[in-house]
Parts: structure tokens; C-alpha cells; sequence
């Protein structure tokens, strides 16, 4: 966020790693402006990640901020090394041994795959948020983020109810699917005071990995006053979790390219079983 009301911007995106290298089989997802979509839709949920990302950095910020969800609070630098490995995914990056929870390694791969170094401006910081972290903290935080330096940007990492990946494929879930939808309202309309309002009691029910990174982000747009405009650019649920992926900007920030009017991006629908499309290059 722009601290100071010369701009600002903010993304929130899927931290999942099965969105890296591998592709589902058909389904019924929706992503960008309500297109169905078939074999493509984890390419396309990559693609409106990189489009939100890229965003962020054309709005020319002195910080971007990776927020994500941990099992435990920690602070990074941005070359931190983060790993894949485990999840079956060949991908490293940064230097050093792999420290980077799963939700800042992908956010970290994300600010790589679209062209920033950390040894090139803007100048970026990690920062792991515990996933229990109660709303209060979470928006104290944010503020505080928010002020790191004139202009600052945030990316924040994490994926809705994976409810329905645990029971039966296809099977329906009301309150999950009144969950996720809530979210995607909210990051549609740049709304912080709805992400404030998520129940964190529902975090473990739900198997909700990205409550708090939202509420972190939610108390850094407060700095703008309710200036934010919003723009879901993907909702899908790819084998029962629902990855969300929008974009926030103030009205001074950088121009995005596609920053027409919001459409609905219809309901989250599970759209199959995955398959390996092969290794990432970093």
C-alpha cells in the first residue's frame, strides 16, 4: 500500500505448488472474466498470477511485500532459498539452504518468473504470518507493513477451503462453498473490513490455509482509506481447493493492462484430477 496516497497496490494469489508444473484434466473452473475452462486451467491460474504480480511491480513500488501463511511467524530477505522438492515439484530458488515456507516460496517464485532479482529494485522482504495469528494481529501487522516505506506493494499467498480434496470427489460442500465465495467478493471489491470479518475459528474446519496472509493484507489496504479498486482475475477449485487470485490498485498506481470492468468469475467447481505435465524451469 501507498502509505503516503501517492498509489498503491496489492495482489492476492493461490500458494498452492500443484499451479507450478502440472495440469488437470477437464473441468469446469472459471478463470478471467468468466471463460470456462478445460486442460488449461492451472496454466491459466499461473498466467493471472503473473498478470497480478507484474502489476504490482508496473506500479513502480520502493517495496513489495510477500506475505504468507506458516506454521510459524518468521521474516525472510528476498533472496531467500525455498524449496519444492518435497511436494514432487523440481524447482529451488534463492541462495542458501532452503528456508522459505511453501506460501513464500511460490510468491517468491512468482516475483522471479516475472523479471525481479533481489539484487535489483524494487526491493522485497518475505514475511511468514502463523496461520493461527488471531484477526487483530493480523491487521496490526499489515498496518505496520504498510509503512515500511513510501510506496509499498503486497503480495499475499494463500488458498481457500481445501475442504473438499479430504471427502468424497465432487461431493458438495455449502459451507465451504459459502466460505469461498465470501472471499472472492471481497477480494472483488478491494473490501479489508469484509477479510477482516473471516472467522478464524473456521481456518482448521475448512482446512483454510490463507485467513491470515488476507487479514495481513486487509490491515495494509486500510492505509488507503478505501481507495482500492478491485479485480478478481481467477477462481477455481482444481482437485477440492479453491485458488483465488486478484488484484487491488489504487487509483494513482501503475496502469495494469487489463483493468476493465470486473466480471463474475462464476462458482468454484472441482475441475478433476491432476496430471504431471513434466519439470519447471526456475
Amino acid at each position: 500500500m501507498a502509505a503516503e496516497g501517492a498509489g498503491s497496490a496489492a495482489a492476492a494469489a493461490a500458494d498452492g505448488p500443484g499451479g507450478l508444473d502440472q495440469s488437470p484434466q477437464a473441468g469446469g473452473s472459471r478463470c478471467g472474466g468468466g471463460q470456462e475452462l478445460g486442460d488449461d486451467v492451472l496454466p491459466s491460474v499461473r498466467a493471472a498470477c503473473r498478470a497480478a504480480v507484474a502489476g504490482l511491480i508496473r506500479a513502480e513500488p520502493d517495496l513489495i511485500v510477500v506475505v504468507g501463511g506458516a506454521a510459524a511467524a518468521g521474516e525472510y530477505s528476498g533472496s531467500a532459498a525455498g524449496s519444492l522438492q518435497e511436494f514432487g515439484v523440481p524447482v529451488t530458488i534463492g541462495s542458501g539452504p532452503p528456508v522459505l515456507p511453501l506460501s513464500l516460496t511460490v510468491g517468491a517464485w512468482l516475483l522471479r518468473s516475472c523479471g525481479l532479482r533481489p539484487d535489483e529494485p524494487p526491493a522485497a522482504g518475505l514475511r511468514a504470518v502463523a496461520r493461527a495469528t488471531p484477526a487483530p494481529d493480523c491487521l496490526r501487522l499489515g498496518a505496520r507493513l504498510a509503512v515500511a516505506a513510501p510506496r509499498v506493494a503486497m503480495l499475499a499467498m494463500g488458498d481457500g477451503s481445501a475442504r473438499k480434496a479430504t471427502g468424497a470427489p465432487g461431493a458438495p460442500d455449502p459451507v465451504a462453498d459459502r466460505y469461498d465465495a465470501d472471499v472472492a467478493a471481497a477480494l472483488a471489491a478491494a473490501d479489508p473490513g469484509r477479510l477482516a470479518r473471516l472467522d478464524a475459528a473456521l481456518d482448521d474446519v475448512l482446512s483454510v490455509a490463507g485467513r491470515a496472509a488476507w487479514q495481513v493484507l486487509a490491515g495494509a489496504a486500510a492505509a488507503a482509506d478505501g481507495r482500492l479498486r478491485g479485480r478478481l482475475r481467477c477462481a477455481v477449485a482444481p482437485f477440492g481447493v479453491s485458488y483465488l487470485v486478484a488484484s487491488w490498485d489504487g487509483p494513482l498506481a501503475g496502469a495494469q493492462e487489463d483493468s476493465g470492468p470486473l466480471e463474475d468469475s462464476g462458482p468454484l467447481e472441482d475441475s478433476g484430477p491432476l496430471e504431471d505435465s513434466g519439470p519447471l524451469q526456475d
